[in-house]
Parts: C-alpha cells; sequence; structure tokens
C-alpha cells in the first residue's frame, strides 16, 4: 500500500526549502535533494513545483532528476537494499545473494516489495572490493556475505 506523499504538510516542507536556497547559484541540486528527503523521490509534480518557483524550464529540472542516479522518480522502500555487482563481488556471489533476497523480501531488482518496506537495487562498485560480496540496507554496510547470512540481515529489517 503505497502512502500519499502529496499531503500539503510535504509541500509546504519543500516551500521552506525552495526560499532558503532561492537566488543562489547552484540551488537546484540542493533543491532536489532535499525534495527527495521529504517525498522520498522526486515525482513530477514535484519537479513542477520546483520548475514554477525558481523560473526554470521543466524539462531542465526533468534532465537532472533523470541524468543523475542518487535521484529517482517514483517512492523506494523503507529499506534499500543494494547488491555491489562489481567485478570483485560478482565473481565472489553477489547473484546469489540477490536471488536470495528476491526470494526472502519478494521484491524485484529495481522494484519495491508489496508492502513498500523493501526495494532492490543492483549497484556498481561501491569501493569496497576488500569486503566482497558487499551489500547495504540503507546506510549499514555488511561485507564478506555468503547467501546464508541474507536471512539474518533481512531479518534485522
Amino acid at each position: 500500500m503505497a502512502k500519499n506523499i502529496f499531503t500539503q504538510e510535504n509541500f509546504a516542507k519543500l516551500d521552506v526549502v525552495i526560499a532558503k536556497h532561492k537566488g543562489q547559484r547552484g540551488a537546484l541540486m540542493p533543491i532536489l535533494h532535499e525534495a527527495q528527503k521529504i517525498f522520498g523521490c522526486v515525482p513530477l509534480e514535484v519537479q513542477k513545483k520546483v520548475s514554477e518557483e525558481l523560473n526554470m524550464p521543466l524539462a531542465e529540472i526533468y534532465g537532472v532528476v533523470t541524468f543523475y542516479s542518487q535521484f529517482t522518480l517514483e517512492p523506494k522502500g523503507d529499506y534499500v537494499i543494494g547488491v555491489c555487482l562489481g567485478t570483485a563481488c560478482y565473481v565472489k556471489g553477489a547473484q546469489k545473494l540477490i536471488d536470495k533476497i528476491k526470494e526472502l523480501a519478494k521484491v524485484e531488482v529495481d522494484g519495491t516489495s508489496a508492502d513498500g518496506k523493501f526495494s532492490l537495487v543492483a549497484t556498481r562498485c561501491i569501493g569496497a572490493c576488500g569486503l566482497a560480496p558487499v551489500l547495504t540496507v540503507n546506510e549499514d554496510v555488511y561485507g564478506r556475505l555468503v547467501e546464508s547470512d541474507v536471512p539474518g540481515i533481512i531479518a534485522k529489517y
């Protein structure tokens, strides 16, 4: 069940963020970053509001949102599980981790579980090759994993 992110409260928070940065050089990136924190994503409705307030073409804002991988157009789950598919992680079994996560969390790669709890993303190298294979859950990092470690990690969340 997706929750309504388009609340008056969220748009009021966005207004504060825009007012804080409006008129500053390079204001778009911090505004979009904060908007994603508020809404959980940067959907078209939010982009339109930013466009109007900054007097900037919507196409330019959409281009930024879709270019940078840290932005998403769709809400993510409460817990975003990222599995590194860099060479070291892949060779050491990252695909088995993904398969186990898909089974346990009932989520597909680049998808969100029906309950909105988990999102699963396959990431590029995260620079922790010495810990391969590696997965992250939000800001938590787990390394030197085997398939049998996955149930315990999922259970924490």
